[in-house]
């Protein structure tokens, strides 16, 4: 059983199949928040506002394909992972150019019967992958709280002369680059 729990965005049209791929991950994943969705525009304002770890998607949607989803959630954010759950990658080629395009992976809807099987290990590497993420984050988290003493020190620091008021001046204008520089990527 996966303990962290997962926040997934289900990109499925068939109520049936969405309801047995749930049940399947709710074996698999301890309290995870699924939502389903079978368009473009619900899974554009799902992430922003439902922000998931993970997409999993069928390819054959009615109004676009897998392929359109993945694109739209790969512009929103490169590094999401995304699974295609499908019954319609069954050629080879096919399979190799969702991987290409960015899909983390996939698995047949033939395997239905054992799908929990089968999205375990993605799942599994999703959470490795968000545990590095939390591991960055505090670095950069303890970085801002460096830069911030930083800035209270130059800002109580009594500079005697107009020379150390320009180095300070400056050393608050370099920081303020690399700010910058750093927020922009």
């Amino acid at each position: 059983m996966i303990k962290t729990a997962l926040r997934i965005l289900l990109v499925e049209d068939l109520k049936t199949d969405a309801d047995l791929i749930s049940y399947h991950i709710g074996k698999i994943v301890e309290n995870p928040e699924i939502k389903v969705t079978d368009n473009l525009e619900e899974v554009s304002v799902l992430l922003q506002n439902f922000a998931p770890d993970v997409i999993l998607s069928d390819y054959n949607l009615p109004a676009c394909t897998g392929l359109d989803v993945l694109r739209l959630v790969k512009d929103f954010d490169a590094d999401m992972p995304f699974i295609f759950v499908t019954g319609t990658i069954d050629d080879d080629e096919l399979a190799a150019n969702t991987i290409l395009t960015g899909a983390s992976g996939f698995v047949l809807k033939k395997n239905m019967r054992v799908i929990g099987e089968k999205l375990k290990p993605l799942l599994k590497q999703v959470v490795f992958n968000m545990i590095e993420k939390v591991e960055l984050r505090e670095k950069i988290r303890q970085n801002k709280i460096a830069v911030n003493q930083i800035y209270r020190y130059l800002d109580d620091f009594e500079a005697d002369s107009e020379e150390q008021r320009d180095y300070l001046a400056k050393i608050r204008k370099n920081i303020d680059q690399i700010k910058l520089e750093r927020d922009a990527k």
